[in-house]
Parts: structure tokens; C-alpha cells; sequence
């Protein structure tokens, strides 16, 4: 049970403007730090608040104007057992900081998402994946336990045999269940920090696919998509695959990949227009398909090419931009991708940004997102029309058995959310018995209706 009282409350930021990181939208937030448990207490019971870490989520899931609940404070290594790889630690540790730790120890995380700059708390209710989905799963498949602030003020451990509903409710239950507070989880072995990769063109939607399936030998692997190609060449990108190297393998390495982040891309937005994304895009899969055979790559590089461009969201614009990210099952990908590909091709708007990954199998949690089959991701800058045209993807999702991101989403309709997952009555049941006194929510759960 939560402490009565504290010796000094939580450090209140007053209203602040919040976004995720596509900046849209901006939504004015009573922001305050949590810097130990025991200062829950004075909030519980008297507003909605939800849990809020790096904000990496893209859209509305961590934002709510009444109490929105900075969790970066809470930075502590608990304990870890290295002859487990058994590592717990605070919600707010930050990904980037576990591996400047443990990578140069030979330990890495299962499952990582395409940024460093991510809580743990946040990849337990994102429930995030990574390029190796397709053999090991989401991040919540890796996760031993954790312990959560409910709404009544208990903290309980859940797990798969402590409280197995609200453990399948939190993992990719995007903080609506409660505050997540420890993660236990285990770290994989790795002989070095580098990955041996090769990338591999492809001419259309067909090959890319193929591509993907034929590499499910590899630990990782992922799709670039070219989202201005059209007609015969309507999905061609190039098809990127590693597996971490050996101490010997990785002899002849490279340099490692610099930490410096480069400059704001801001000011390149103004020279940004569909003729200037098209011709990078023709460029960037030319001179990708001839660099062929395996080279080592420093991870940072492999899994966090973005990372390393500071404040690249702002590429897109004042007015921000949004990732719409699906998932369609195995048996409907191929026309489901080929149908979302057409539309935008001949809706006006371009994608500034593509990528195509395979899922393995059907996430643990009620509203994990992962399903077996093709999952697509496409950032739009946001611009008038742009909600329209998301609908429209929407619907072709729908039709096809898909079902969008909430960590990515920020327009989705509730009927939509409804059509996808399947287990959301399960979901709500475990929320109102764990939220007793305190409506743990965001305006993405207002207005999915959830």
C-alpha cells in the first residue's frame, strides 16, 4: 500500500503544452515529476491523471490536461543478476542509458524499438517491437514482471502468475491501467556491439514482401519502402538484415558510430516539397541496392539511425506530422499494403517515410498490436486533408482484418479501434476494477471511447 503521506509532494511543472513526438496534437497539461512512490498518494483518488516518460509515443496516448505524470525522475537501477541477464529497474529508466551500461558488457535488451530515447515504463505499455518480432516477439514476451500503482493505492506485482489479468492488461495497455513503477526483465548475451548486415534491393511490393519472408533466418531484418514509387515499381525499397557479430567477425570492424548527434534538420523542412521527397527517394534506393555483402555496423547505427539527427520531427513542420502504422494478417497482407499503397499514391499526399517489418505472432497483452502478418508504417506531415486521408487508410485496415498502432495513432475513430481488437471488453473489465477511486486516462483513451 502507498505511504499516507510524504515528506515533500510531487514536483507540480504547472500548465505546460505537451505533444508526442509528431507534435500533433498539442494539448495544454497540468505536468508534474514523480520523483518517488510514496508521493502518489496526494494524487490518487482526486483526478485522472495517466504516466508519461520520454514522450516517443507519437500522438495523444501520454498526454491528459488534468494531472499528466512525468515519470523521468524515477532513473534507478534496482538490482541485476548477471548470471541471468535478470535486470530490474525504475519506469523511467531511459533504453539509451541500459546500453551505454550493459552493450559494452556483452548484454543487450530482447527486443528494442527504432529510438534509444524510450522509457521502460514506455516499452511495457506500448508493448514495443523491434526488427526481430518475427523470432522473438514483443518486448512484453521478455518481461518477468513488473509492479504497478493502482487507482486504490496498492502497488502490486503482476506477472504471468501474480495478477496474470492486469499483467496482460498493462503490457500494451498504453498506462491505462495504473502507474507502472519497476520492470523486471532479461538481457540477452552478445559477443560484440556489432551487427553483420546487408541490405538487398527490391524492385516491387511483391519482392520486398518475399524478401522479408526468405530472411526470417536472421535475427533482424526490415524494409525500407519507397513511398513515392507508383505502378510497376508500387513497394519497391530494400530489405535491410543483421545478426549481432562475434568477437571474430567483427575484427574488422569499423569505426564506431559517433554519439555526436547531428544538427536540427528544422530549417531543411522550407526546401521540403513532393519533387525534392521523390528524387531522395529514387537516390536513396539506387544507391542502396548496390551495397550489397555483409559489413559489420556498430548498433547504434543498425537499430537508431534516427537518433542520431536532433529533433528530426521538426523536418515535418509547424503543424507537426503523424505515423500511421498497421498490421494485417498473413493471409490478407498482400492486397491489404498493395490497397494502402495505391490510395496515397493517388490521394495528393506523399509519405515522407516508409517501412515494412514482419510480425510473428499475436502479442501477450489485450491490446498488444503485434499479429502475424505485414506491418506498414507511413509518416505524413500534417497538412489539410490529412485526418481524411488517415480515415480512408482506416478503413482499408479494417476491411482487410487490421488494426492500427495506439502508440502511433492520434486520429483513429472508436468503431475502427473496435473492428481491430478484439479483446477490448476483456480490457475495460481489468481497467475499471484496477482504477477503484482514480480514472487513470489520456485524450487518446477519450476519444477511442476506451
Amino acid at each position: 500500500m502507498l505511504a499516507a503521506g510524504a515528506e515533500r509532494g510531487l514536483r507540480l511543472m504547472g500548465t505546460t503544452e505537451l505533444a508526442g513526438w509528431g507534435r500533433y496534437p498539442r494539448v495544454g497539461c497540468e505536468l508534474a515529476t514523480l520523483r518517488r512512490e510514496d508521493e502518489l498518494c496526494q494524487r490518487l483518488g482526486a483526478s485522472t491523471l495517466i504516466a508519461r516518460g520520454n514522450g516517443r509515443s507519437y500522438g495523444d496516448a501520454a498526454l491528459n490536461p488534468e494531472l499528466t505524470l512525468s515519470m523521468l525522475a524515477m532513473d534507478r537501477l534496482l538490482s541485476f543478476d548477471a548470471e541471468q541477464g535478470l535486470l530490474e529497474c525504475e519506469a523511467g529508466v531511459l533504453l539509451r542509458d541500459l546500453l551505454a551500461l550493459y552493450a559494452p558488457r556483452g548484454w543487450f535488451p530482447p527486443v528494442v524499438p527504432g529510438t534509444a530515447e524510450v522509457t521502460v515504463g514506455g516499452m511495457v505499455a506500448a508493448d514495443v517491437h523491434g526488427k526481430n518480432h518475427h523470432g522473438d516477439g514483443s518486448f512484453g514476451s521478455h518481461v518477468e514482471s513488473f509492479r504497478l500503482a493502482t487507482g486504490s493505492g496498492d502497488i502490486l506485482t503482476c506477472s504471468r502468475d501474480r495478477n496474470p489479468d492486469l499483467f496482460r492488461a498493462t503490457v500494451g495497455g498504453m498506462g491505462l491501467t495504473g502507474v507502472v513503477l519497476s520492470v523486471r526483465f532479461r538481457l540477452c548475451r552478445i559477443e560484440s556491439e556489432y551487427v553483420r548486415a546487408e541490405t538487398l534491393g527490391t524492385a516491387d511490393l511483391d519482392a520486398t514482401m518475399a524478401t522479408l519472408a526468405a530472411s526470417n533466418d536472421w535475427r533482424y531484418s526490415v524494409a525500407w519502402i519507397d513511398p513515392s514509387a507508383k505502378g510497376s515499381i508500387l513497394g519497391r525499397g530494400l530489405v535491410t538484415r543483421g545478426d549481432f557479430a562475434t568477437d571474430a567477425t567483427a575484427a574488422s570492424r569499423p569505426t564506431p558510430a559517433s554519439r555526436r548527434q547531428l544538427p536540427s534538420p528544422a530549417l531543411l523542412s522550407v526546401g521540403l516539397n513532393q519533387a525534392s521527397i521523390r528524387m531522395f527517394d529514387a537516390l536513396y534506393h539506387r544507391v542502396g541496392r548496390f551495397r550489397s555483402g555483409l559489413r559489420p555496423v556498430h548498433y547504434r547505427s543498425f537499430f537508431f539511425p534516427l537518433d542520431r539527427v536532433r529533433g528530426w520531427n521538426r523536418l515535418y513542420g509547424r503543424r507537426g506530422f503523424v505515423q500511421y502504422q498497421c498490421v494485417l494478417p498473413v493471409a490478407q497482407s498482400s492486397r491489404g499494403l498493395r490497397a494502402i499503397l495505391e490510395h496515397v499514391a493517388s490521394s495528393g499526399h506523399l509519405a515522407y517515410l516508409g517501412v515494412l517489418k514482419f510480425f510473428g505472432r499475436q502479442g501477450e497483452g489485450l491490446l498488444s498490436f503485434p499479429m502475424s502478418g505485414y506491418t506498414l508504417a507511413l509518416d505524413f506531415p500534417m497538412r489539410s486533408g490529412t485526418v481524411d486521408l488517415l480515415d480512408s487508410l482506416d478503413e482499408i485496415t479494417a476491411s482487410h482484418g487490421g488494426r492500427v498502432y495506439l502508440a502511433k495513432d492520434a486520429c483513429c475513430r472508436p468503431d475502427h479501434l473496435r473492428e481491430g481488437y478484439a479483446n477490448l471488453e476483456s480490457f475495460a473489465e481489468v481497467r475499471r476494477a484496477a482504477m477503484n477511486g482514480c480514472e487513470f486516462s489520456s485524450v487518446m483513451s477519450r476519444r477511442l471511447g476506451l
